[in-house]
């Protein structure tokens, strides 16, 4: 860490992750921009955010697999560029058509860098300042997600919705030029196998059906246009699993879900990231829309959930570990659910102090109570050698969720096309989301309860008759008959 090749590490790791995190939320506030300058209607913005987060979430795991066959800085930095020269397509894009296609190019970048901050890290530090440089990347990381409302907000009332995008030339600027002279090029020496391009694509793919189908539903109603891609997103989602259940070297190894703690904290995890998609989606709309709020104010209006992340995570992670993941993982989504049922008051006229603020603080103690013991419990499941696997394909599942909620919730509450142009008509259907964002919650909280066990991060010993690793390995002890060795 005192090192100056430490220091680059650390400053290439952050600058890449940040500009993918910083991304991800200034968006959100330049939506209702976005649609005015362009003139779209509510399925432009839902595909200015879900183009993003197909090609993300449905080429992840393969961006980590070619870091550790062909270099982790090599297909960092390709990622870095690649995010960079979309993000500037998306900065002067003509029409909604150009932004949507440079935004699924920047989910492409962002699955060849995401992967590579962390794995940089992971493969450079010595083991003793390993943890102090993740604990920095990952401190340093929330500061970028936490700015980005604000940041958005500025921008967006500022010099105009367009620089939202154009942010990421700069740290790309400065990120490449120290990863390419500081930054030693690692890799898996025991990597090898062919790629499994056929599942990436069948899974992007079967996601970007489905997505479409859900879109175009509210416009064009039951028709070919919408039963077509259904039935077809359904029928690549078989094929990917096929495929997948079928190669020898797959990117989503099936037999990895048979681990039942793995697959119920999975399915927690979609529950509750697609409720805070939803919820992101459509609360900075409400408040520009129907509020009357400019989007600094929005942006800014949102912190209090990240600046309680950001104090709190750490200490949560602490309490879970000492009193097992079962109690977080079920208080968390339910004070969660409890503060967006109360955005539910939110309406033309709403106060930030009475009405906005007590909403978040309590959405943001839920999170804080939920996010830290999720990630530990999905990495304590697995054996210590599937870890990295394991952390993407939670990743990837987070992502997913996110990518069909936002395009299943106008659906759900019957939000027209011009919806975010009438308040009135915005603010019905912003209620009834609520309502659905609380009840995936709900379920998550009751899968938690019923599926997670108390003793999941428990540290245990090694004894004499097993191998002794200098990572933790953990005991996800659950109400169920215990999991094999291999899957503790």
């Amino acid at each position: 860490m005192g090192t100056a090749t430490g220091r680059a590490v650390l400053l290439t790791a952050v600058l890449g992750s940040g500009m993918a995190m910083l991304d991800s939320t200034v968006v959100n506030v330049a939506l209702p921009h976005i649609g005015r300058d362009l003139n779209a209607g509510l399925a432009v913005l839902q595909w200015t955010v879900n183009a993003y987060m197909l090609t993300l979430a449905g080429l992840i795991l393969l961006g980590g697999a070619l870091g550790d066959r062909y270099g982790r800085l090599r297909i960092f930095v390709i990622g870095v560029v690649w995010f960079a020269l979309a993000s500037l397509l998306c900065g002067i894009a003509p029409n909604a058509g150009v932004l949507i296609a440079a935004r699924a190019l920047q989910g492409i970048g962002g699955a060849l860098l995401t992967p590579g901050s962390l794995a940089l890290i992971q493969a450079v530090f010595r083991e003793e300042d390993r943890a102090a440089a993740v604990g920095a990347w990952s401190g340093l990381g929330g500061v970028a997600t936490a700015v980005g409302p604000f940041v958005g907000g500025w921008l967006v009332d500022g010099p105009g919705w367009r620089w939202v995008f154009l942010i990421n030339l700069p740290l790309a600027a400065v990120c490449v030029p120290v990863a390419l002279k500081y930054v030693p090029e690692t890799r898996d020496p025991g990597a090898g196998g062919r790629f499994d391009v056929l599942g990436a694509a069948l899974g992007a793919l079967a996601l970007g059906a489905v997505t479409y189908a859900l879109i175009a539903a509210p416009d064009k109603g039951v028709s070919p246009w919408v039963i077509g891609p259904a039935v077809a997103g359904v029928l690549l989602g078989i094929a990917f699993c096929r495929v997948e259940a079928r190669r020898p070297d797959p990117m989503l190894p099936l037999g990895i879900f048979s681990n039942r703690l793995f697959s119920s904290i999975n399915a927690v995890t979609v529950c509750v990231y697609a409720a805070f998609s939803g919820f992101f989606f459509l609360s900075v709309l409400q408040l520009q829309v129907v509020v009357g709020w400019s989007a600094l104010v929005a942006g800014t209006a949102l912190l209090p959930t990240t600046v309680l992340m950001l104090l709190l995570s750490a200490r949560s992670g602490e309490i879970a570990q000492r009193i097992g993941p079962r109690l977080p993982l079920t208080i968390g989504p339910l004070l969660c659910a409890a503060g967006m049922l109360l955005m539910v008051r939110v309406d033309r006229g709403a106060s930030y102090w009475a009405d906005v603020l007590p909403a978040l603080v309590v959405l943001g103690m839920g999170m804080t109570a939920l996010v830290a013991p999720l990630t530990a419990t999905v990495l304590a499941s697995v054996d210590v050698a599937r870890a990295g696997l394991a952390s993407g394909i939670n990743n990837a599942a987070a992502r997913a969720a996110g990518l069909i909620a936002v395009a299943a919730l106008p659906l759900l509450v019957g939000m027209g096309p011009d919806a975010y142009r009438d308040p009135a008509a915005f603010s019905r259907a912003f209620r009834s989301a609520m309502y659905w964002c609380a009840g995936s919650l709900v379920l998550g909280a009751l899968l938690a309860w019923f599926t997670v066990g108390v003793t999941c991060l428990r540290a245990r010993k090694p004894t004499g008759e097993e191998p002794s690793h200098p990572e933790t390995t953990y005991h996800c002890g659950m109400a169920s008959p215990p999991l094999d060795p291999g899957d503790a």
